[in-house]
């Protein structure tokens, strides 16, 4: 399985101590659909530390846990907090929460 980086776009508080969370990924890989991702501007994906490659936010699949999950991945020499590489802007949060919501296409839950 590849690690590959994602967008929280949804969380939910179930108790005080368990909150569920829904990821969509964010890949390189160019969507069949344009509808169905959000493109990541450049300046975002450089403020976040990833790569100057374009990527999309696939908002037709999604993976949802209980936050930690056990696909987290820590970057290398770094704590806990490593997992959070930073927010996205509000408005593309919302398009890519929107659009995920509108489509709900795909939805694989993670347990450890």
């Amino acid at each position: 399985m590849k690690d590959r980086p994602c967008a929280i776009v949804l969380a939910v508080r179930r108790t005080e101590l368990a909150t569920t969370v829904y990821v969509l990924p964010i890949t390189h890989t160019p969507p069949a659909n344009p509808e169905e991702a959000v493109v990541l501007p450049i300046e975002t994906k450089r403020r976040l530390g990833l790569d100057s490659e374009p990527s999309w936010v696939m908002c037709n699949e999604a993976n949802v846990f209980e936050w930690p999950g056990p696909d987290l991945r820590l970057l290398p020499n770094q704590g806990p907090e490593s997992t959070a590489y930073g927010m996205l802007p509000p408005r593309l949060l919302r398009i890519a929460r929107d659009r995920f919501l509108a489509l709900r296409k795909g939805v694989v839950t993670r347990t450890e």
